[in-house]
């Protein structure tokens, strides 16, 4: 048995049980997103911030007694979490501030967050018997799949937009994944897989409608706030697509708050791309999120581009209900980003990762964030998953690389005439 008390519509308030097989509530189609909720008093019977210290599980595991896990269920081979989190006093000295930490997500076995959501998919999967496990993404969600689904044998079809960076595309069929590339955005790869998903009975992973998905992406959060002593930051700055991860890290903080293991929120800012803005615009205006229309995404940032991010209720709800901000930023500042998180903290983040410290930048510039203040950063993915946007980014800084003969006086000569970026 695990410790589910149960699942809770986000919209209505509906309660569903522990067993319950659907994916949302049906009296509002597939904006019925759910909720996983526990029983708190019998998580701490087992799971304790001492019990946590004793555990040499560094992976998402480690906090399986506050999954929607029972003790029958396998786990994939693969070691998913326990990613690393540097401290980064070059960054913390560039924006004035007490302290920057970079979570660096890019260190998973497909190097990206998103393989702790697809690591609780497959073993769900599993656990119900599902011959075929499915999802859409702009790419990092879809490598998760594959290679969590690689790691164990489990047949996977993935859609992803036919204009995904190609080292994303290249990875699923690595994995041996069935991939159809759909001429469309990541909307369009959505809602045929939805269709998909339910013509052929596929357990369907999607961000945004699964919701164990989020039970996946909050041990990221979690593992944050561990690694701080349960002494949470002023802030956390997170990249915002869909909506998943902001809404995983709020779940952390709810579910370390109710068992007692911190005493108060850190704020919650969630970073979107000005091309993909949909969560700003709403938190700007008071727009329901529910009713409010999809926009047109436009972004170099892929990973963060979405019409209509699946998993925006919880996502609001992860910036209102915490005091935070929803912040913009330029495609720019985004690619600018990259080359000062890898210079200041040795994290190399693909564009959406970058858009994270980007809003950290925004977030300094406008006083939203003090000089006393320590700030993580969640870097979600790898620049290895990105390579030309990255070639952007570092020309731009003016940082390119010599050409010389094969001899020193060519060499000497290079570096005498080379002129270092300010």
């Amino acid at each position: 048995m695990s410790n589910v008390s149960g699942l809770t519509c986000v919209v209505c308030g509906a309660a569903y049980p522990p067993d319950y097989e659907g994916y949302v509530c049906p009296d509002h189609g597939n904006e019925g997103i759910l909720d996983v909720v526990y029983d708190y008093e019998q998580v701490a019977q087992t799971l304790t911030k001492d019990s946590l210290a004793q555990n040499r599980d560094s992976t998402m595991w480690r906090y399986r007694d506050l999954m929607p896990l029972s003790s029958t269920d396998s786990v994939p081979p693969l070691t998913v979490g326990g990613t690393p989190m540097y401290d980064a006093p070059s960054l913390a000295t560039r924006l004035g501030i007490a302290r920057v930490l970079v979570k660096d997500e890019g260190r998973q076995p497909t190097a990206s967050l998103k393989d702790r959501a697809s690591a609780m998919a497959v073993v769900n999967a599993r656990s119900r018997g599902a011959d075929v496990v499915t999802t859409a993404s702009t790419g990092n969600a879809a490598a998760a799949l594959a290679g969590i689904s690689a790691s164990v044998g489990q047949k996977n079809v993935i859609f992803v937009p036919a204009s995904a960076p190609e080292a994303k595309i290249a990875q699923l069929l690595a994995y041996g994944s069935t991939v159809a590339l759909v001429d469309g955005n990541y909307g369009d790869a959505f809602e045929l897989c939805m269709e998909a998903a339910a013509e052929y009975g596929w357990y369907n992973r999607n961000t945004g409608y699964n919701p164990y998905m989020t039970e996946g992406k909050k041990t990221a959060g979690l593992e944050i706030l561990e690694g701080l002593g349960w002494e949470p930051p002023g802030a956390i700055f997170v990249s915002v697509g869909d909506g998943s991860i902001i809404g995983g890290v709020h779940k952390a903080v709810k579910d370390a708050l109710a068992l007692g293991w911190i005493d108060r929120t850190p704020r919650i800012f969630g970073i979107q791309a000005e091309g993909s803005d949909y969560m700003v615009q709403a938190f700007e205006s008071g727009e329901d999120v529910l009713t409010k229309p999809p926009i047109a995404a436009d972004t170099a940032a892929d990973s963060i581009s979405a019409d209509l991010p699946r998993d925006r209720i919880k996502a609001m709800a992860a910036v209102v209900d915490t005091g935070g901000q929803y912040l913009r930023v330029s495609d720019d500042q985004i690619l600018a980003a990259i080359p000062t998180v890898a210079r200041g903290s040795g994290v190399f983040a693909e564009p959406a990762a970058a858009a994270a410290y980007a809003g950290l930048e925004v977030a300094v510039d406008e006083g939203f964030i003090s000089s006393g203040e320590s700030v993580v950063v969640l870097s979600t993915g790898s620049g290895l998953k990105d390579v030309a946007s990255v070639m952007k980014a570092v020309s731009a800084a003016g940082t390119v690389p010599m050409h010389v003969a094969p001899n020193l006086a060519s060499l000497k000569t290079e570096l005498a005439n080379r002129k270092e970026p300010s």
